[in-house]
């Protein structure tokens, strides 16, 4: 009894020791590199058709002009954003602040609800290694089994071809999505200007180019997905946000134990057998290597191609589809439907919240943004007449696509402005500058620092109201 007991102890201990290290490094802590089986299948055909749209979005959008902005466009250096063909400036960060929340909201009531599924359907990881690299790698080294023969191969001509035509289609597309990735940051024009340059005219240019072309090169050709499993932090996060509730790609243990492989005119249920014939061919198409059998784990994506692995075997035994499926670990283990939770209503609402308050404030959103301040250092001035002047400086900026020609007009208290130099002519989507004096009669002074309101006009209407500081003598 005691030695059953210890065979039963270390045959657990055997199932549990994935959770000790991931699928992708040995015990010496050396990479296991992976070779997974080209997938098959009706969730594999949806991924496909939604990864070659995305893909298709994604290289397309810096091409796409509203109103003759780009589409999409993220420019650092000059400080301005432009989404969906609406400029936004510095001036416009709260609407970062507010959208960063609102996506972050999204993502954990995302993932509290259907686990890691971003990661497999729409990550921008995922579908360039999934559908662009390894596509090219079944291209030219074959499936997973040629590719695992070709690399313990000698370096014979048919290698150092394969390995060098592979590599170089590699480096290509790597330099497309570098150049792709610079337009969104640019433009295209800037974009299609520096590599007209070339290197010499733009030394510094050209080398930010060549190491991001490599950075993307070194991801996709070689940590593949080591991104996925131990650097991006969300495969960490949903440890924190899944619970028994949450859907995921999980396998029914319930249905699938006591696994045994099949023999031809088995009768499996009378035998005590699950529908699990351990074929492991879950196991072989996963592209982060692990055995979706032991549970659910960090290293996976959600990317379905177990699932369809799987249906296609229960297929060819004649089994019921869904050995390894959608589900919540509480749908298997206790048979319950899917309940959308408290936890998931609080996350809905907030989040339906912060929608709201964005679109709100996209919509009352000015077109203008007008800063009128006190000249730092200077006191009022006393004039011959008897009045009293402050110096302003202003700054507008234009976030509309149409030149406009502004006035400034004192409308509280009474009083006069008088420009210095020319009045300010705001180019589309441009920042203008200037400097003018507001003069007021000390009787219409009540305080040393009174309010005043400024009023911005274009084409005699007016467009905006500031408020500003003014100061005077002590009453």
């Amino acid at each position: 009894m005691e030695a059953n007991l210890d065979e039963i102890y270390v045959e657990k201990e055997a199932e549990e020791s994935y959770r000790d290290r991931i699928s992708t490094v040995d015990e010496e802590g050396k990479r296991i590199w992976l070779y997974p089986k080209k997938p098959k299948g009706r969730l594999t055909n949806y991924r496909q058709i939604v990864s070659l749209v995305l893909l298709a979005v994604l290289f397309g959008s810096p091409f796409i002009k509203v109103d003759g902005e780009p589409f999409l466009l993220f420019n650092i250096i000059e400080r301005k954003f432009i989404i969906f063909g609406q400029v936004f400036w510095p001036q416009d960060f709260f609407l970062a602040v507010i959208g960063t929340i609102t996506a972050v909201v999204f993502i954990i009531l995302f993932t509290v609800v259907f686990g890691r599924i971003f990661c497999g359907w729409i990550c921008p990881q995922t579908i360039f290694m999934e559908w662009v690299f390894r596509r090219i790698e079944f291209w030219i080294e074959g499936d997973y089994m040629a590719q695992k023969k070709l690399d313990k191969t000698p370096w014979d001509f048919d290698k150092v071809f394969k390995k060098t035509l592979k590599h170089t289609i590699f480096i290509m597309i790597s330099l497309l999505i570098m150049h792709t990735f610079v337009a969104y940051l640019v433009g295209v024009e800037e974009t299609w200007s520096t590599i007209k340059e070339g290197p010499s005219e733009a030394p510094a240019k050209f080398i930010a180019m060549v190491v991001l072309a490599g950075l993307f090169y070194g991801v996709f050709g070689k940590l593949r997905e080591q991104v996925c499993t131990t650097i991006c932090p969300y495969g960490r996060l949903q440890g924190v946000l899944l619970d028994r509730e949450s859907i995921v790609v999980a396998y029914d243990h319930e249905r699938g134990e006591k696994r045994s492989k099949f023999r031809k005119g088995e009768d499996r249920d009378a035998a005590g057998f699950g529908d699990c014939i351990d074929c492991k061919q879950c196991v072989y198409v996963c592209p982060t290597g692990i055995d979706i059998r032991n549970g659910t784990q960090l290293e996976c994506v959600n990317c379905t191609a177990c699932i369809d692995a799987c249906d296609s075997i229960m297929d060819r035994i004649h089994r019921p589809r869904g050995l390894v499926r959608y589900a919540s670990e509480q749908n298997i283990s206790e048979g319950k439907p899917f309940v959308f939770t408290g936890r998931m209503k609080a996350y809905t609402a907030v989040l339906l919240i912060l929608i709201g308050v964005m679109i709100s404030l996209l919509i009352i959103r000015s077109d203008f943004e007008t800063t009128i301040l006190r000249t730092p250092g200077m006191m009022y001035q006393e004039r011959e007449d008897g009045s009293i002047s402050n110096l302003y400086q202003v700054k507008m900026v234009n976030k509309t696509n149409h030149k406009i020609p502004v006035r400034f007009e004192l409308l509280d208290p009474k009083g006069q402005l008088q420009m210095v130099g020319e009045d300010i002519k705001l180019d589309e989507q441009g920042i203008g500058e200037g400097a003018f004096f507001v003069i007021i009669d000390p009787a219409d002074l009540s305080k040393m620092s009174s309010e005043i309101t400024v009023g911005v006009y274009s084409e005699g209407e007016l467009i905006e109201e500031v408020e500003t500081k003014f100061l005077g003598p002590a009453l």
